[in-house]
């Protein structure tokens, strides 16, 4: 001891002489009650510490700034003002300097520091000039190193301030020297206020307009102080904010910039694996018998260091200070409370130590607000980052990994587990600070406990094994519940995409099972979570409280002469608060590190997943061949899955413009052969060219949900005559004419508004408009009329159309065109077994021959058979095939050949006998192939034969402010606004049981109430010391009874929250479980109108986010925000109890608490509700994205969609930073109300010396410096609460939503045999869509007899499909009636209907899961019934040769079968069910002429007793039927026989006949 005070006294000599004055005098300052530094000081340390502060951060600040790409600031007022001030004190400075210099030529005392003084200081405001330049040339409006620097200055010139103002009033010594310093400090007081304020660029309102980022023109002290933040939250409380009240994004945080950055540490951290890689390829080259190592994954977590490492470090640092800066509050108390208990002490001493504690609040509320403000910053930079690389990702998958990863997992990992992964690097500055905390508060403690301590270091190290078995266990039950999450959003999102089927066939409680039973297993892994997680709150509570009790009793028991006096008591409890919050924050961390590890395995397995091969296709400019492979192999099969089927032996080479057919049955592979030259397909050998742009149509259609113009330009720039042409091309003109909007119309998710013609014309559209080399069309004209067929062949694709020029291959079944085609490629099984010409086919009398005289034999129909048959008569060898069909067929006469006068005579002969003859359908058919006509001279007609209009499914759009009618079907997403109404509270809570909620909030209180009994017996038992030499009152308590009294609160305390936490946790669960069924149920409701206006990415994000929020965040806000509270209302009653005068303070520091709070939640509450309106949309653009994706690459237009997504993806973020910076502006609010709280305490403690005992003291400080933690959460809680709860409010909304008619309805439930006759009868009905739009059937009356065979035929818009609609009341009835087999279907329930009537629909949905699942979900039937009708759908063969039979498993959306498969499938379907009814729309569209014909067979045999009701697009489908129904404009126009109607050429059907070439 003595050898450093003679250290420090030598130190003290060395400046006192380089001073001149002694350098730190104590009786004159600290003891003196008018204290004084003195000179000294003031002259070096007061001088020298901001100057040096400036120094060392120049350089870093300089360095920084320059690598911002800003834009210099230009000259200002404020700019000039700031430069001339920086002059003058530097002046003064300057002539300080001069000024010592002349008193030491005049013999006055001057020592060395005079002239160092004055140096230091001209120096260092001739850097802050150069840096005010700076800051100015590289655009920074205000330097918060600069501001900070004249803050120091002002502050710490204070001292010296004081004793010259003095020395001037009392003349003491030479004025010249006092005048600079005055000066100077004037200049630093009013450059301080200058900096202040932010020097706006010349365009400052230019940036205002555009709602710029208002942080970027922000000056320092607003930005610290959140106060740019104010004039949102002013709005919010005046008015319901909305998307447009938001500002823009700043760059940093731009969507595009982090993908760039992310792509770039991508790349740099698989150059890293490859080279481990190769290194370790390497080291085994040379030994036999070892395997390579596989490829080393590449880690995201250090692709996510590599972007955000350096600030991340730098603000865990600034967290790292902050909670050391805490620790000098226990000091400051210790002070506090020595100071009341010594009357002797300077007054001023104990106001000193509370504007200490002061001081120190408002430091820690300024380091935490930039630290929180930044580490959310870096949270959502990364969230956007990994949101980006799962959607690029996306757009690359290889198929194995597309079938590893269907839709609703991707979607998961977007809206899930990039939010947990960003989420962890929050908690995890804790695991750097945390450790430091505990173990600087173990050292504190033992300086004032000694080694009594280590008892309480022991409980530590004792608790930590037990965190790390709950932590596995933990972790186990978070990877199941992820497993029965992605399984539960896997269904519902198929749920979602095909509710029009399960509607139809009414499956809907079937696949409510399914998912309910999902959703059964998570909520038992949320339940088990939610015990164990209660267990780690009493852990949590239990140690903090379980180290003091230890050390208490440790300290008190070991020693007689140990006395737990007030210091000690208070001092320790202080300490032991402040470990509580990184010891509490362990199991947060331990639960968010193990959602995390969870997390980052399924993101890694995702974005290193397997991409297609970019080298699959190649191109070649020195080939002269367009497209040519050699030896190709392909297969859709994984690497480790047997491979039933593959193209093999694929030899092809197609030049330049020609035109390539290529045919073969259903299941032959001509959709995998374009695959396989998209690259789409696995290539497991061979060599693939493809010399061009390409252009794709698949054979189901994909559109998005934009306008048709921009779905046919296709991010292209709109060429106007080129538009039109193709317009004209692609028979789309008629359509735009009848479309609301024309091309402006918006077209629905799916294309939901248009028909399958419509969707695929638009599709044709948008490759012709594309202007690309190479055209892959597949199948594009099955969904089309023929005569449309025709239009589009010979105006866009054949040797006279707009691609003439172009190479093209097409996928057809329409025989009538290959003459005209260059190639022909015939494949089966897989191959191509013939290719070449028409002529060379023919003449070789092989498969594709036989394949000809198939498909004219079964299609004699129209007058395609006539065209075939002379071009064979022209061709050599096609005499021989001629005379072959004429052997197989009767209705082909030699003759026909070339006779085309003699055909159309047989028109009117046709026609008599039509009207004359009676005789069955197949006698019908029979004749009616002999028919044929001349061309159409237009197109106009036969575009309205096409069925699902916009007017059927839609009717007329809502107009929508801003846009034309009809131009907008998706309405924007409705947001709520206001505070949340208390009736969704009411509903959440009894959800969850009002008794329990009731009986969890009176256990808190008891806790609280334990709580503060045992920081007042603690009180109690320290004061007593002051009379007593040791622990022991007058009552006689002795030391074990006060310890067991002490543990006794301590242990009642935690085992009520225990109790309260399990009791809530298992309330949210049973919330969570009942209003997910009730929010499935109500879905599974909804009328159809429903999923036409709703997107399914807003549908779902109530199913998965929303429910995800009452599973795991509401449980954990709920119950900490009932704990801050009841701690909140403990801590203002014990304050106010201990120190009464506060009260004074407390009341009006609480009212403008309450303000704040008001004016947050206002704001904050419906920028929550807009920050979940915005997640929709990027779901529902990648839901888009992912179902169109071979389209989207195909074009190569992946960047114009990621460049959408990382829109959508901005406009999530600009919701959510401008939440964060009203979070930020409530914290730095929250925390000075904390300290003001704080100071008070501190201030009538003082001012109560002698009245108010130490123990009061201590008991109210100690709780004050924990009201700022406290009271910050709780409004935090109360806002995340209340933000959170929208989620409740908007399945509530869905909840509440209108509903159909009841499945089930007991008074009026049919026989089990019903419908036994099948007659269906129309009673004057009417109906529309929605209410508010036009009818769309109009006066209906007719009478379909038992067993009658119905075409139902018209002009789109005419009401055919509302009709059939209307039958499955899909849409209900405004007025009259629908009867079947005398039961009038509107009284019965909607299963007891749907589940009697069987339709085939034109798109065919099938659901992941196996096959027999897909054919029969309510297991009704046998496998011997299941075979039996996969035979009668002519699919038998195909699922025999598959490895697992019935049980193949079925890829989501079926995407491992082909249109015709899936077709062949929903045939399946009908043939299973065989009701009495049966409505066909276009069923066999998709499929070739031949198996076309075998379906139609086995329709007329199987359903030969049923009654038939047929959508016709292609009129030779319903030619055989009994009577056709003509509708128009929503009426039966006619309704006849077809020889009737053919009779009568004034009739619609005739006039529709002869345009489609059969009258």
């Amino acid at each position: 001891m003595t050898n450093s005070n003679a250290v420090v006294n030598s130190h003290n000599d060395l400046l006192s002489e380089f001073c001149g004055h002694t350098f730190w005098n104590a009786s004159a300052s600290w003891e003196s009650s008018d204290p004084e530094l003195g000179v000294c000081i003031e002259k070096t340390l007061l001088i020298w510490g901001p100057c040096f502060i400036l120094w060392l951060c120049s350089p870093i600040y300089i360095i920084t700034q320059s690598k911002e790409n800003r834009v210099a600031i230009p000259w200002s007022g404020l700019s000039y003002f700031k430069l001339v001030l920086s002059v003058f004190v530097t002046s003064a400075a300057v002539a300080e300097l001069v000024i010592t210099v002349l008193q030491s030529s005049q013999g006055h005392a001057v020592s060395a520091n005079d002239y160092t003084a004055s140096f230091i200081l001209i120096i260092t405001y001739i850097l802050q000039s150069v840096l005010l330049l700076l800051s100015r040339k590289y655009g920074d409006q205000s330097s918060g190193l600069l501001w900070v620097f004249w803050l120091l200055q002002v502050l710490c010139g204070l001292s010296q301030l004081k004793s010259t103002v003095i020395n001037v009033i009392h003349s003491d010594g030479l004025l010249g020297s006092k005048i600079t310093f005055l000066a100077q400090y004037s200049g630093a007081v009013v450059l301080l206020i200058a900096n202040s304020f932010a020097d706006n660029p010349v365009d400052a309102e230019w940036f205002r307009k555009r709602k710029v980022y208002p942080e970027q023109y922000s000056s320092y002290l607003n930005k610290i102080t959140f106060h740019w933040t104010s004039g949102l939250l002013r709005l919010g409380w005046k008015r319901s904010l909305t998307f447009d009240d938001l500002w823009e994004i700043p760059p940093h945080c731009a969507t595009k910039t982090l993908d760039a950055l992310w792509r770039a540490a991508w790349r740099k951290e698989m150059l890293v694996v490859r080279q481990k890689t190769s290194k370790s390829k390497e080291s085994l080259a040379d030994t036999e018998d070892k395997k390579p190592p596989s490829l080393p994954k590449v880690s995201v977590v250090w692709v996510i260091l590599r972007t955000i490492s350096w600030p991340y470090v730098f603000y865990t640092l600034i967290h790292v200070i902050t909670e050391l800066v805490l620790f000098f509050s226990p000091r400051i108390l210790s002070l506090l409370i020595s100071f009341t208990t010594n009357e002797n002490e300077p007054e001023w001493h104990g106001y000193f130590y509370a504007v200490l504690l002061l001081i120190i609040s408002i430091l820690v509320a300024a380091l935490r607000a930039i630290f929180f403000n930044n580490i959310w910053i870096i949270h959502v930079k990364i969230r956007s980052s990994l949101m980006a690389a799962v959607y690029r990702k996306a757009l690359t998958l290889s198929v194995a990994a597309r079938r590893e990863s269907t839709l609703g997992e991707i979607v998961n990992l977007m809206a899930v587990d990039s939010q947990r992964l960003s989420d962890f690097p929050i908690f995890f500055c804790i695991v750097w600070s945390g450790p430091l905390v505990i173990l600087i508060a173990l050292y504190e403690l033992w300086k004032i406990l000694g080694p009594s301590v280590l008892s309480g270091l022991a409980v530590l190290i004792l608790l930590t094994p037990i965190n790390g078995v709950i932590a596995n266990k933990l972790k186990v039950l978070q990877s199941s519940q992820m497993n029965f999450k992605d399984k539960r959003i896997k269904l519902l999102n198929e749920i979602i995409s095909g509710i029009k089927v399960l509607k139809l066939y009414a499956w809907e409680s079937s696949f409510n099972s399914e998912v309910e039973s999902v959703r059964e297993d998570e909520i038992n892994v949320l339940r088990k979570s939610a015990y164990i997680q209660s267990f780690l709150i009493f852990l949590w509570l239990t140690t903090p409280y379980m180290v003091a009790l230890f050390s208490f009793a440790t300290f008190l028991l070991v020693s007689e002469e140990n006395i737990l006096d007030v210091n000690t008591a208070f001092v320790s409890i202080a300490l032991f608060n402040l470990m509580r919050f990184p010891i509490n924050q362990i199991p947060q961390v331990i639960a968010t590190g193990i959602q995390a590890n969870i997390s980052l395995k399924r993101m890694e397995k995702f974005l290193t997943s397997t991409d297609l091969d970019p080298h699959a296709v190649c191109r070649d400019k020195k080939d002269s061949a367009a497209i040519r492979v050699h030896g190709g192999e392909f297969s859709w099969s994984t690497e480790d899955e047997e491979v039933p089927w593959r193209l093999k032996n694929i030899e092809l080479e197609i030049l330049p413009k020609q035109l390539v057919a290529i045919v073969g049955s259903v299941g032959a592979g001509k959709s995998s052969l374009l695959s396989s030259l998209l690259g789409e397909i696995n290539k497991d050998a061979g060599h693939v060219l493809v010399n061009g742009k390409v252009a794709y149509v698949s054979q189901q259609a994909w559109l998005q949900n934009a306008t048709l113009k921009e779905n046919v330009t296709f991010g292209k720039a709109l060429d106007e005559e080129l538009y039109q042409n193709v317009i004209e091309a692609c028979a789309l003109q008629q359509d735009l004419d009848m479309l609301p909007a024309g091309d402006m119309t918006e077209i629905g998710e799916k294309g939901i508004n248009l028909s399958g013609g419509q969707k695929q014309r638009i599709s044709l559209a948008r490759a012709a408009y594309s202007d690309a080399d190479i055209f892959l069309l597949d199948d594009p004209l099955s969904a089309v009329d023929s005569h449309v067929g025709r239009h589009i062949f010979e105006k866009l694709i054949g040797p006279k159309g707009m691609m003439k020029d172009k190479t093209r291959l097409l996928v057809t079944h329409a025989v009538w065109l290959l003459p005209q085609v260059d190639v022909v490629v015939v494949m089966h099984d897989g191959c191509i077994v013939e290719k070449g010409s028409w002529t060379e086919l023919v003449e070789g009398d092989g498969d594709f021959a036989q394949f000809l005289i198939q498909n004219i034999v079964n299609n004699s129909l129209t007058t395609d058979v006539d065209q075939l048959c002379e071009e064979l008569e022209n061709t050599v060898g096609g005499h021989a095939l001629i005379r072959q069909i004429s052997h197989q067929s009767n209705n082909i006469q030699p003759e026909r050949v070339g006779n085309v006068h003699r055909l159309q005579r047989e028109i009117s002969y046709a026609s008599d006998r039509y009207s004359t003859e009676s005789g069955d359908r197949t006698s019908n058919r029979k004749h009616l192939k002999s028919i044929s006509s001349s061309e159409a001279e237009s197109i106009g007609q036969s575009l309205r034969q096409e069925s699902i209009s916009m007017n059927d499914l839609r009717g007329k759009p809502d107009d929508v402010s801003g846009r034309n009618a009809g131009e907008t079907l998706v309405q924007e997403e409705a947001v709520e606004t206001g505070k949340v109404n208390w009736k969704v509270y009411n509903f959440y809570a009894v959800a969850m049981g009002l008794l329990s909620v009731i009986i969890s909030t009176l256990l808190l209180a008891a806790a609280q109430g334990c709580q503060a009994g045992s920081n007042i017996w603690l009180s109690y038992w320290s004061a007593s010391t002051i009379n007593s030499s040791y622990n022991s009152t007058g009552e006689n308590f002795s030391r074990v009874e006060f310890l067991a009294g002490f543990g006794a609160f301590g242990i009642g305390q935690c085992l009520f929250y225990y109790i309260a936490s399990v009791l809530l946790w298992i309330g949210c669960m049973r919330a969570g479980r009942d209003i997910h069924r009730k929010l499935l149920d109500s879905v599974l409701h909804f009328p159809m109108s429903f999923f036409d206006t709703n997107p399914s990415g807003r549908i779902m994000n109530r199913l998965s986010k929303d429910i995800d929020i009452l599973d795991s965040l509401l449980p954990v806000l709920i119950t900490h925000g009932l704990l801050l509270l009841s701690q909140v209302i403990t801590t203002l009653i014990v304050i106010i109890a201990s120190t009464p005068f506060i009260v004074v303070v407390v009341l009006p520091v609480m009212v403008l608490y309450y303000f704040i709070l008001i004016v947050y939640i206002s704001t904050t509450r419906q920028l929550k509700r807009i920050e979940s309106v915005s997640k929709s949309p990027i779901y529902s653009h990648f839901g888009e994205c992912v179902q169109g994706v071979s389209i989207i690459r195909a074009f190569k237009k992946e960047d114009n969609f990621i460049h959408a997504a990382h829109k959508k993806i901005d406009y999530f973020v600009q919701a959510f930073l401008a939440n964060l910076a009203c979070n930020r502006w409530l914290g730095v609010r929250l925390e000075f109300i904390g300290s003001i709280i704080t100071f008070a305490a501190a201030v009538f403690a003082v001012a109560g010396r002698g009245s108010i005992s130490s123990g009061i003291v201590g008991l109210s400080v100690n709780y004050a410096l924990n009201i700022t933690v406290t009271l910050n959460f709780l409004v935090r809680m109360c806002s995340e609460i209340e933000a959170n709860i929208v989620s409740v409010e908007r399945i509530k909304e869905y909840i509440e939503e209108d509903h159909e008619a009841p499945w089930d309805v007991k008074q009026c439930t049919p026989p089990k045999s019903w419908p036994e006759n099948g007659c269906i009868v129309f009673s004057n009905y009417q109906t529309r869509y929605r209410p508010g739009l036009e009818l769309v059937l109009k006066g209906i009356t007719c009478t379909i007899n038992p067993g009658e065979k119905v075409g139902i035929v018209g002009r789109t818009g005419a009401g055919k499909s509302s009709l059939t609609l209307a039958l499955f009341r899909l849409i209900e009835a405004h007025s009259g009636s629908i009867d079947i087999d005398g039961i009038r279907i509107s009284k019965m329930g909607l299963h007891e209907l749907r589940s009697c009537l069987t339709i085939i629909p034109q798109d065919p949905v099938l659901f992941s899961g196996t096959l027999r699942i897909n054919l029969d979900p309510f297991g009704m039937y046998d496998d011997a019934t299941v075979w039996h009708a996969l035979e009668l759908a002519h699919l038998s063969s195909f699922v025999a040769a598959q490895p697992l039979g019935l049980q193949s498993v079925v890829d989501e959306g079926g995407s491992n079968l082909s249109v015709g498969q899936r077709q062949l499938v929903s045939l399946a379907r009908a043939l299973l069910r065989k009701s009495r009814i049966l409505v066909l729309d276009e069923a066999t569209a998709a499929i070739d002429l031949e198996t076309d014909d075998l379906i139609q067979a086995t329709i007329q045999s199987e359903f030969s007793n049923c009654t038939v009701l047929t959508i016709a697009h292609r009129l030779n489908t319903i030619m055989d039927c009994d009577r056709i129904m003509v509708m128009d404009k929503g009426k039966i126009a006619e309704f006849n026989t077809p020889a009737a109607l053919l009779a009568n050429k004034d009739s619609i059907f005739y006039g529709m006949a002869k345009d489609a070439g059969l009258a």
